[in-house]
């Protein structure tokens, strides 16, 4: 095979062109500079290639002086899912507190100011939006990726997010196609299964993909999703039917349809990382990726497989050619967005986004941020004041998706009042997970004669999170719930407040709202969190 390849250097060059890879550390590798110089479509940065904003624009711009506009992709679909902001947690809060407040303006304008954020450090195409619609609560994976349970609520939002995104000069990726909203399994372990007629999926998870190509996005990527009455047995990221039937033929989408990571066991799993991406390919795909921890042996493995695949004719060499076009009209594209979107600031887009938002939306020049994470917070109840409170955190499980990103309350709580609980089975723990009876009455102890808060993240999803919060609070019943994720369970909390997200600004406007920062606001008392 090393022979061939070397014999017709071209075809190795042609499938260069549909690849992204990662690379490890926070400097670019040898291998990755030569190999733009000599025709890869670009790399996807991950959390472990960046140390700070300063450090990553120094790393990006080595990587676009290797390469004519290279395609600089990242997954930073703000929210809890960040990569840029993956030792502090995002400023942005995320799609499912965007859905709550439902002003497309405001979604349009954190995403115009995300968006700014990314093509000042040189990206040029975000794999972002989430836009599925997420139907089934206990999703494992989408979730506050999710900015709601409704499609047209969905839609209108995918596309103030695409606009938002591209009138900033980087290109925007709907994901994940058909939909995983409506899914009970995680595709980063096995392949996941939309359920219901394609009629159902029609009108309850299309939508938004539709609106989002009305509104112009450059790049789709399918899921690792079974569709059993359209790809069969296949999930659409594999799946001509889904990619060139469906998002092609009846969608009319002619832009580039991205890959999800192809190590994810939903396709690594049955078919290995080489043959997903042949079969990607084949059924339309136009660029590979590859997720965080792949290295220049992944890369060289899956050039090696689609050079092969060409050369026993299993895999026309128009069909990377055809690729390789739509990957350099997303590269031209990029070049001539970011020019257009010109050198706005940063404060001009928050500027900006606060006349836009209208009255009551704060002083020109306020954080989009913490504007939209103030107008998500929804507050019942009426918590006392929280002068030196005991914080009890409880912990879910780690997700993929999201990474280990620092979220809740502890910054604003002193670090000696602080218990943090873990949903996960351990020794000691009842079935299920969470602390044994004798922790629940260590921390009421310590509690005792303070104000208690009590965060949780999704709790609906955890048996144990809810057994420990009923437990706290049928000893403390002035306790105020905090919910992080999607407060779909409902403890029997005096107090309950839903951020609808764990990024940075959701936890400050959290901490706002509680009295536990020195700068509370009126304004945030008036309106941050009943604002419609």
């Amino acid at each position: 095979m090393t022979s061939k390849i070397t014999a017709d250097p071209s075809l190795g060059r042609l499938a260069d062109a549909l690849l992204i890879p990662p690379f490890p550390g926070r400097q670019a590798p040898g291998w990755v500079l030569a190999a733009l110089a000599g025709g890869l479509a670009g790399v996807t940065v991950f959390g472990p290639n960046i140390d700070g904003a300063e450090q990553l624009g120094v790393l990006i711009a080595r990587l676009r002086a290797a390469a004519d506009e290279p395609v600089i992709a990242i997954d930073e679909e703000g929210g809890d899912v960040t990569r840029i902001a993956h030792r502090t947690g995002s400023p942005y809060p995320g799609n499912a507190a965007l859905g709550a407040v439902d002003d497309p303006a405001l979604t349009r304008a954190v995403y115009q100011a995300l968006g700014a954020d990314l093509a000042a450090l040189g990206v040029s195409l975000n794999l972002a939006p989430s836009v599925d619609v997420n139907t089934e609560a206990g999703n494992p994976v989408i979730g506050t990726r999710s900015f709601g349970a409704d499609p047209q609520l969905v839609a209108r939002h995918a596309a103030a997010a695409v606009t938002g995104l591209q009138s900033a000069g980087v290109a925007a990726c709907a994901k994940h196609f058909p939909g995983h909203g409506s899914t009970s399994i995680d595709s980063h372990h096995a392949v996941a299964t939309v359920t219901g007629s394609m009629e159902l999926i029609a009108a309850r998870d299309l939508p938004p993909f539709v609106a989002a190509i009305d509104a112009g996005v450059r790049a789709v990527m399918p899921g690792h999703l079974r569709v059993p009455g359209l790809t069969g047995e296949l999930p659409a990221s594999l799946s001509a039917a889904a990619q060139a039937g469906l998002l092609r033929g009846e969608l009319g989408f002619d832009g580039v349809i991205v890959s999800d990571a192809l190590e994810m066991r939903a396709v690594s799993g049955p078919y290995g990382i080489p043959e997903a991406a042949v079969m990607a390919v084949a059924a339309g795909t136009d660029l590979l990726c590859l997720g965080r921890d792949q290295d220049q042996a992944a890369y060289l493995s899956v050039r090696a497989a689609l050079v092969a695949a060409v050369q026993s004719g299993r895999l026309p060499a128009s069909r990377l050619e055809e690729s390789a076009a739509r990957v350099v009209e997303l590269r031209r594209w990029a070049a001539g967005a970011r020019s257009a979107a010109g050198a706005r600031s940063a404060a001009g887009v928050r500027s900006a986004a606060g006349l836009e938002m209208g009255a009551g939306a704060g002083a020109a020049g306020a954080d989009v941020g913490m504007i939209a994470a103030r107008r998500a917070l929804r507050l019942d109840g009426s918590p006392r004041p929280m002068p030196d409170p005991v914080l009890v955190e409880i912990v879910p499980p780690p997700n993929i998706a999201v990474g280990t990103v620092p979220w809740g309350l502890s910054g604003w709580v002193a670090a000696d009042r602080v218990h943090r609980v873990s949903t996960e089975a351990g020794p000691g723990s009842p079935a299920g997970g969470g602390p044994a009876d004798r922790d629940i009455d260590g921390i009421l102890a310590a509690a005792a004669g303070r104000p208690l808060l009590i965060v949780v993240r999704d709790a609906h999803r955890y048996p144990a999170a809810q057994s420990v919060t009923r437990a706290l609070l049928a000893a403390r019943p002035d306790a105020v719930v905090i919910e992080m994720g999607l407060p779909v369970w409902r403890p029997p909390a005096r107090a309950y407040l839903a951020t609808f997200g764990a990024t940075r600004a959701s936890s400050r406007a959290a901490a706002e709202i509680l009295g536990l920062t020195s700068d509370l606001t009126q304004e945030v008392r008036a309106h941050g969190p009943d604002r419609p």
